[in-house]
C-alpha cells in the first residue's frame, strides 16, 4: 500500500517480516522517522525502496488511523509544505488524472 502524507511518502508491505509486523518502506530516511519514530531504520542500496523498518501492524493501524482522524485541510495538495514531495505528488496527480480521463 502507498501511503501518500502531506509529509511523508510510505509504501507498506507484508514482506521479510513476521505476520504480527509490517515492512514500512520509503525513499527518503526522514519519511519513515518522521511517522514511525524511535523504529531502527535499514539503509539498503541495491533494493527499490532504500529505507526500511519493521513496525507492529497494530502500530501502523493506529499511527495511519491517527493520521485520517487529524485531518484539518481542504485541498490535499496545498497541505503538502515540502517543496520536493509536493512536486512528486503534482507528478502522480497528473498521471492519475490522465487515468481517469481513459475510462
Amino acid at each position: 500500500m502507498w501511503i501518500c502524507l502531506n509529509d511523508a511518502f510510505l509504501s507498506i508491505v507484508a514482506k521479510d517480516c513476521p505476520p504480527d509486523q509490517l515492512l514500512v518502506r520509503a525513499r527518503r530516511k526522514s519519511d519513515i522517522e518522521r511517522v514511525f519514530p524511535g523504529y531502527p531504520i535499514k539503509e539498503t542500496r541495491h533494493t527499490d525502496y532504500r529505507y526500511r523498518t519493521t513496525v507492529p501492524r497494530h502500530v501502523v493501524a493506529d499511527t495511519i488511523a491517527n493520521r485520517i482522524l487529524a485531518i484539518d485541510y481542504d485541498n490535499f495538495k496545498n497541505s503538502v509544505e515540502d517543496h520536493d514531495l509536493h512536486a512528486a505528488y503534482a507528478r502522480v496527480w497528473g498521471i492519475m488524472y490522465a487515468l481517469q480521463q481513459g475510462s
